[in-house]
């Protein structure tokens, strides 16, 4: 009776989730050596501040976690859904940007009910992050160009273009604020009461939704099976019947209008964030990589690493208390995700006493 009670114990998903946890372990360690080689007197306190940083100033530090969860969420699906049909999507920075923009736009210029106002934007950031990933997505489809080399183009000119429409568009006025009603920003139901301050939203709600969405596009529909198919093997899935350029086409477009749905509601949240002329990359796009790869590109996971990225992000910030800087944290996240890309070979060591193959 016990054996089976406890079989879950030793599947592939405790061996995923196990494989994660060693991961940001080994992240937290690093962290404190680190902290001990720049000030050992202050290490311990430094350390608990990173472990505390999402309660340190109380529901305030939360709801910013919360915050910061939301578009690195949409990012990390949006990595993650290419990865299922064997697409490496980098091209997030550009497909955000853009969508923020579309977002923001759409939120001027065209008029709607109240209601409907918030979701029309969310839509419209959708639909060009969409059109804005299909691109490489067409040119790896039928010319087999590598997504990679493509994305890194996109990315560079949706940020100059973004710039561009910032400059001619009609988007803020003179003081740099936006010229919208207040009935288009993300509504927040009662949460800015509880996380005074923050910019929390119900974004982080829909991110949950989408997340158990995507999930259940991959896992429980035919498509879904084509895409894991199709990344797993495209020319196997060619001769099994399976129409791969749709297959690589339709993952690209889905994984763009997800990273500029995060586009959206980072803008849209009425935190005082705008967006403006600017040579760098989105970090968020870029943030996403490690929220999908340590959650094994899995979409509930994706969820729950970026609430953890997101929680020891708000800790690095109150690390200057103790003379530290804050980029220490980005170390933290450097050593997690280095460790995750090594989550199979961690997963096989945890497993292979029981003879378990972690499908990783």
């Amino acid at each position: 009776m016990a054996r089976y009670k406890f079989k879950w114990l030793s599947s592939a998903g405790a061996a995923s989730f196990a494989s994660s946890l060693a991961a940001i372990a080994l992240g937290l360690l690093a962290g404190f050596a680190i902290l001990l080689i720049s000030n050992s007197s202050m290490a311990l306190q430094g350390f608990a501040t990173i472990l505390n940083g999402g309660f340190a100033r109380g529901a305030k530090s939360f709801g910013l976690v919360l915050y910061q969860a939301t578009p690195i969420i949409f990012t990390g699906l949006a990595f993650a859904f290419a990865a299922k049909a064997g697409l490496f999507n980098i091209g997030m920075p550009g497909q955000f940007v853009i969508g923020a923009f579309c977002a923001i736009y759409a939120s001027v210029n065209f008029s709607l009910p109240a209601p409907l106002r918030w979701i029309a934007c969310i839509l419209a950031a959708m639909a060009s992050g969409a059109l804005w990933a299909a691109v490489p997505g067409l040119l790896k489809a039928v010319a087999n160009v590598n997504e990679v080399i493509s994305c890194i183009m996109m990315n560079y000119i949706g940020m100059y273009l973004a710039n561009m429409l910032i400059v001619k568009s009609n988007i803020y006025n003179a003081a740099k604020n936006l010229t919208v009603a207040p009935g288009v920003f993300i509504p927040t139901y009662g949460m800015e009461k509880l996380f005074v301050d923050s910019g929390a939203n119900i974004g982080i709600f829909v991110s949950l939704g989408v997340a158990i969405l995507c999930w259940g596009l991959l896992q429980l529909t035919p498509f879904g099976y084509e895409l894991k198919v199709c990344g797993l093997n495209r020319h196997a899935a060619k001769y099994a019947g399976i129409n791969e350029m749709r297959c690589i086409v339709a993952a690209m477009a889905i994984a763009g209008a997800l990273a500029g749905a995060g586009g959206g509601f980072l803008y849209l949240s009425n935190a005082g964030k705008y967006m403006t002329v600017v040579d760098v990359l989105a970090s968020e796009g870029f943030n996403g990589i490690p929220v999908a790869l340590l959650a094994l590109n899995n979409p509930i996971g994706v969820f729950f690493s970026g609430i953890f990225i997101a929680y020891i992000n708000v800790g690095g910030l109150y690390l200057q208390r103790y003379g530290y800087v804050p980029e220490i944290i980005n170390i933290v996240i450097s050593v997690i995700i280095y460790c995750s890309a090594l989550s199979s070979s961690i997963g096989k060591l945890l497993f292979e006493r029981k003879g378990v193959e972690a499908d990783l």
